[in-house]
């Protein structure tokens, strides 16, 4: 009994030696395996070649996305706070921000400073039904490469617009039921507009057989208009003579109107006013009219009486191109979308006259409200 256990330890100690003798030499065969690995290329290894193309494309695919980080951690990255930078921007360096953007198209490969063949100056938005596309294509066809087409699409409807051409570099943002104000307030925000010049926000009824738009940014420039509009065809769609067409001047920005509706001829609708079917800003206007439009008003009547807040002299820097003229051809379309109790676009146009209303309210209620702080401050 004593020789058979001395027997089975020694034999339970050679499989343990045996053991560690292997383990040591497959690690220090593993450590020159893996050294010398990174000089074998794989195409010395005999692997199918649609195998090897898949592998490559992988490798290739992960070696874009693991870019190597800077060097510094972050524990010592400088400590930024910039009071002048845009609010919530404060903590970043100034020459990483960009406070603007722009609706420029940009592509999905390439350089992104080859994107662009030519930037569009001024940008044209048109809110439109499917049933008026040939009338927004004769428009469209209007304005040069210089300006950029926008498509609010209020009735949901987008593909069809695909026949045409110039559909293809347009933008198109579709909402159903929704009216140009609303969308204006949503997505022309001015540090998204900031890079074009004007911005026209026309309704899709008017007929442009007599405009030319290189003209009518000429006409603009030149008698110094910051909010404009083309004249009226006196026999179509008129409401205001502000807006009727004179047939013997490039230009006008006062008219008279009927007696005892001006108490000042520098007042609207005699003068300092444009209607808000087919209205053009500059820039400078346009980033004080977007923060009078309220959220809830979306049809903004009553806004055309308030542009004048926006630019001084007000009387001088509004006015009507007459020598490049449209037709209101009053079309109801955005009104048949709406629905009220009685199945007809009456809801709407009552809708209309109420905003009018609650806006003048509003004006005057913050008006007074300011004037009355500047009194308890002085």
């Amino acid at each position: 009994m004593g020789t058979m256990h001395r027997s089975g330890v020694f034999k339970k100690t050679n499989e343990r030696a045996r053991l560690v003798i292997a383990t040591i030499l497959g690690t220090v065969l593993g450590f020159f395996i893996g050294v010398s690995f990174p000089s074998i290329s794989l195409y010395q290894i005999h692997l199918p070649s649609s195998l090897r193309s898949s592998f490559d494309v992988s490798v290739s695919n992960d070696q874009d996305f693991m870019v190597r980080p800077p060097e510094r951690t972050m524990d010592n990255l400088p400590k930024i706070y910039v009071p002048t930078n845009p609010r919530g921007a404060e903590m970043l360096p100034p020459g990483i921000v960009v406070p603007e953007t722009d609706l420029y198209l940009r592509r999905l490969w390439g350089e992104p400073s080859e994107d662009l063949k030519k930037k569009p100056k001024y940008l044209v938005t048109f809110t439109v039904g499917i049933e008026q596309r040939n009338n927004i294509d004769k428009c469209v066809k209007k304005f040069s490469e210089d300006f950029q087409i926008l498509l609010f699409h209020y009735d949901g409807r987008t593909t069809e617009w695909d026949q045409f051409e110039w559909s293809k570099n347009a933008i198109h943002v579709s909402v159903k039921k929704q009216t140009k104000w609303w969308y204006a307030k949503r997505f022309l925000h001015p540090d998204v507009v900031s890079a074009y010049e004007y911005i026209f926000i026309w309704d899709e009824d008017l007929g442009v057989e007599h405009f030319n738009s290189e003209r009518y940014i000429q006409l603009v420039k030149k008698h110094g208009l910051e909010i404009s509009q083309p004249g009226l065809e006196p026999n179509n769609g008129l409401t205001w003579q502000m807006t009727k067409r004179r047939g013997d001047k490039e230009v006008h920005k006062i008219t008279e109107e009927k007696p005892g509706w001006c108490s000042d001829p520098h007042l609207p609708p005699c003068a300092a006013f444009v209607e808000i079917m087919a209205p053009v800003f500059s820039r400078e206007a346009w980033r004080c009219v977007w923060h009078m439009i309220q959220n809830d008003l979306v049809h903004g009547w009553g806004l055309d009486f308030a542009l004048r807040r926006c630019v001084e002299p007000a009387h001088e820097k509004i006015g009507v191109v007459d020598s490049q003229w449209i037709i209101h051809q009053v079309i109801p379309s955005l009104g048949n979308q709406g629905k009220s109790e009685d199945g007809t676009g009456e809801g709407v146009r009552a809708r209309c006259k109420s905003e009018w209303s609650m806006f003048q309210k509003r004006l005057a209620s913050a008006d007074k409200e300011y004037l009355a702080q500047l009194g308890k401050e002085g």
